[in-house]
């Protein structure tokens, strides 16, 4: 919906957005395993600490159809609507655009007149996405500066290759392809830009026949997993460099480019080494006129005991840390980093890119180490998968589920789903919110969305 002033949610540039007044709800997708016919939904969380309801959930918005999985989402418009190119610079940040990553639906969601109380407004089908763009599996959201963007897996029948499809702006009509030549991408995952330098970015993790049973012990040992980062022209929309991680680091998956437009870099983690199961951190950067990657941070496993582990990692002896997301604050100081395997979130001071250092961990969950929480008696499972932050960075929301059929091959007794804040040390340090946990049951929790936007939601045109 068009306005005749730009969204006061929109912001220039992540400094501006950094003193945008604290968020006051959280939307949270929450998603079905058990197979009962109950459909998926949407969460709304009071974040608000001087509210009564604080921490509870206070509205759910259940989907039109069963039989998917909600994962990612993101808002139609954002602080990308700013930039001197963009053709919609009075639409407002109003809808969330939901994909389901198995049945291939998207659900677009109203969060006004009343943002504690959103309706579902529409569904597109995945009949749609298919005949328009050719994919199927709609993964990450980002709204451009002239779109909405969506990342899928893979095609209609499982295969690849997956890329990007776009949304209109007013409509969510199916637009189409975004890619108009893809050279020798097949894998897809993520996407994200630095729209100062006119690049997107992809990573890649495996068709939808590669990852929708769980973890193929056989593709992965024969690294046929994705470890590639591709490089496009963004107004071309055409790749025109390619960066192998090493087919070693398999599984390169969430994409955090440099919020400041000036800045040529960005973080992407990959889930497990062959060589020996860590967990590790790429730079990408500018160097000589060439996209460059090098490994900056290697979280190692922990050995643990055969009877102490699930079957998929008996042979190992040992717990990976199992890096499944990853997030940077808005001034682009604090990499977050969510460990589902050994149960840890780690803050790392990312000031100097090619040098982080740990400044903070927290332990809760994990497969072997079930640390606990203030807030409840015992231990828990699952671990920090999702991870968002807001925009001043002093509050981080964490959940627990992966997806489903990975979370039963590492967690086989079942997770219950769960959500945390955590409270940020400006200068370093993470400490559990004792007075915040919220307990989903049967159910699970994965993607966090901030009202006005968050660390990953936006993008920015001026430094």
């Amino acid at each position: 919906m068009a306005t005749w002033r730009p969204d006061p949610t929109f912001y220039p540039s992540p400094r501006s957005a950094m003193k945008a007044p604290p968020e006051e709800l959280a939307y949270v997708v929450r998603l079905n395993p058990n197979g009962d016919g109950r459909p998926d939904a949407l969460c709304v969380v009071d974040v608000n600490p001087q509210s009564s309801t604080y921490s509870k959930i206070v509205a759910t918005v259940e989907m039109p159809y069963t039989g998917g999985e909600l994962h990612h989402f993101g808002w139609n418009a954002c602080s990308s609507a700013l930039c001197p190119n963009a053709p919609h610079p009075h639409i407002e940040r109003r809808y969330l655009i939901i994909p389901d990553i198995r049945s291939s639906h998207i659900t677009v969601i109203d969060t006004k007149p009343d943002p504690s109380n959103p309706k579902v407004v529409k569904v597109i089908q995945p009949e749609e996405v298919a005949d328009r763009a050719g994919y199927s599996r709609g993964h990450t959201v980002h709204c451009g500066p002239d779109g909405i963007y969506v990342s899928a897996l893979g095609s209609p029948n499982g295969e690849g290759p997956g890329g990007i499809f776009v949304l209109d702006h007013d409509s969510f009509d199916v637009l189409g392809r975004w890619e108009i030549d893809r050279g020798e991408q097949y894998l897809a995952y993520d996407f994200w830009w630095n729209l100062g330098h006119d690049t997107l970015v992809t990573s890649e993790w495996g068709t939808p026949k590669m990852v929708e049973h769980g973890v193929q012990a056989d593709l992965l040992l024969n690294a046929q997993y994705g470890h590639k980062l591709h490089f496009w022209d963004l107004r071309r929309r055409r790749v025109i460099q390619t960066v192998d991680l090493g087919a070693e680091h398999q599984m390169a998956l969430e994409l955090r480019p440099a919020h400041d437009p000036t800045k040529a870099y960005g973080f992407v983690n990959t889930v497990v080494s062959l060589h020996d199961l860590s967990a590790n951190i790429f730079l990408w950067y500018r160097e000589n006129g060439k996209w460059a990657a090098r490994k900056v941070i290697t979280i190692p496993a922990e050995p643990a005991e055969e009877d102490q582990l699930p079957p998929v990692l008996k042979p190992f002896k040992a717990v990976p840390p199992l890096v499944t997301d990853i997030d940077l604050s808005l001034d682009d100081r604090f990499l977050y980093v969510s460990c589902w395997g050994t149960g840890e979130l780690r803050q790392y001071d990312v000031s100097d890119p090619f040098n982080p250092k740990l400044t903070g961990v927290v332990q809760i969950g994990g497969i072997v180490r079930r640390a606990g929480h203030p807030a409840v008696n015992g231990p828990l499972n699952g671990a920090p998968q999702m991870v968002e932050i807001s925009r001043d960075g002093r509050r981080v929301y964490v959940t627990n589920s992966l997806y489903a059929a990975w979370d039963a091959q590492f967690y086989p007794d079942g997770i219950r789903g769960w959500m945390v804040k955590l409270d940020v040390n400006p200068e370093g340090g993470i400490t559990l919110d004792p007075n915040f946990f919220i307990d989903f049951g049967d159910q699970r929790a994965h993607q966090v969305r901030l009202q006005g936007g968050d660390a990953s939601s936006d993008s920015y045109c001026f430094p």
